[in-house]
């Protein structure tokens, strides 16, 4: 009897085991099945690995922008070992430094901006005027776009202030270039350095006239010139033997031999009759402005000379692009980039017994020790010129610095748009 109630015990415990067993088995099964058919299971999950990729991604960012920031800073302390190196704000530094060329000081003023760190620095050319016959200081035309710094930029004539050399600003040609002198290509990320030419023509049918400036001084009386309303409200007379054509909404609205009045969404082509009277009779004008070369990416072009460094090597053409006049030790103001991409630009002092200035080859040294790869003069003398935040920190001739026609601004964009809101 005992036997008996003993086997029947182990019986049923090996079923209430099995019972157990299967019991476990469709419970896991069960979650399995709701884990893989539960859209919510799978949503949480791509939800928490986005937010672990968008973490990993911003971390990363972190970490580079960090080690940038280091080896930027390390690359400052070796170029300006001397200077005090002042934050201006995220990838902007100013630097103040005194060189000692031959036993006589050199007061020099730097502007350094690694636009890597900061997105919002934007860096363009300024005129003093939406006419180009007109100056300003560089606090006026520098405070118009609540600018953090600036330098003076091209060349210009002294009598009108108009710029003399390529000028570009947002894509839009203002001026052509002088003697193929060289100029600078500002992108948002990148910089261009060559010597730029004028490639535009006007054409009606078959005629094709090469149009050889545009806004510049006349030069030659066989030029052709293409006259804007930037110039002003009037073109100048034409050469010796010389007509001009307005044009208005591609169509010839007058032929004159004087001064013309510029047309609204027009121009005025001015040069030998002999080269424009095959178009006195065109019912239609095309007019094609390009320059050379042909930089993709570029949104602002300013132009200086000569070269100072070309190449990562010093290269001084004053002869070629005929600026002899600007030799002997001067004020300075000149720019250039690394080969990281840095830009950097460049005010010196001169003609007085604190700060003697530079030679270009002096200059054209210091901008290589700089670590610039390519770097240009900028118009220099009385007209050098540096403003960082708010004030001219360089001792120009004149207190303030001159009138000039334009400068080369550094803005940073969020200024912008935090200014325009509290206006």
């Amino acid at each position: 009897m005992n036997t008996m109630l003993n086997n029947n015990q182990k019986s049923i415990g090996k079923v209430i085991n099995h019972s157990l067993y299967f019991t476990v088995l469709l419970a896991l099964f069960s979650s399995h099945s709701l884990m893989v058919n539960n859209p919510f299971t799978y949503a949480n999950e791509a939800i928490n690995t986005g937010a672990n990729i968008k973490q990993d991604t911003v971390a990363e960012q972190t970490r580079s922008l960090t080690e940038e920031k280091q080896r930027w800073e390390s690359m400052l302390r070796q170029r300006y070992r001397n200077g005090a190196i002042l934050t201006i704000t995220d990838g902007v530094k100013h630097i103040r430094m005194v060189k000692y060329i031959n036993g006589r000081p050199v007061k020099i003023n730097i502007v350094e901006v690694n636009t890597r760190l900061n997105p919002n620095i934007e860096i363009a050319p300024e005129l003093a005027s939406t006419n180009l016959k007109r100056r300003a200081t560089i606090r006026t035309i520098a405070s118009r776009k609540n600018s953090i710094a600036a330098v003076n930029g091209t060349y210009f004539k002294p009598q009108t202030g108009v710029p003399l050399g390529t000028l570009m600003i947002n894509k839009k040609v203002y001026t052509g270039p002088i003697h193929n002198r060289v100029a600078m290509g500002i992108g948002k990320n990148e910089f261009k350095m060559a010597q730029v030419q004028f490639n535009s023509t006007l054409k009606a049918g078959r005629n094709t006239l090469k149009i050889d400036n545009i806004n510049q001084p006349r030069m030659l009386s066989t030029y052709t010139l293409l006259y804007t309303k930037d110039w002003g409200q009037t073109s100048p007379t034409p050469p010796k033997y010389g007509v001009n054509i307005a044009v208005q909404d591609d169509k010839i609205v007058k032929i004159a031999y004087g001064s013309t009045t510029i047309p609204e969404n027009g121009y005025v082509i001015s040069g030998p009759k002999s080269k424009l009277e095959p178009f006195f009779n065109a019912r239609k004008l095309k007019l094609n402005i390009e320059m050379e070369p042909e930089w993709e990416n570029i949104n602002h072009i300013i132009s200086g000379g000569p070269y100072l460094v070309k190449d990562g090597s010093v290269y001084i053409d004053v002869t070629a692009q005929k600026l002899g006049s600007i030799t002997g030790k001067n004020p300075r103001t000149a720019i250039g980039y690394t080969a990281h991409n840095e830009f950097i630009m460049v005010a010196v002092d001169g003609r007085e017994h604190a700060s003697v200035g530079m030679t270009l080859g002096e200059l054209a040294r210091m901008m290589k020790s700089f670590g610039c790869v390519n770097a240009m003069n900028l118009d220099g003398g009385g007209s050098t010129v540096m403003y960082v935040n708010g004030r001219v920190v360089n001792n120009p001739a004149q207190r303030g610095g001159i009138p000039i026609s334009n400068a080369l601004t550094i803005t940073e964009r969020t200024r912008i748009a935090y200014d325009e809101k509290d206006s």
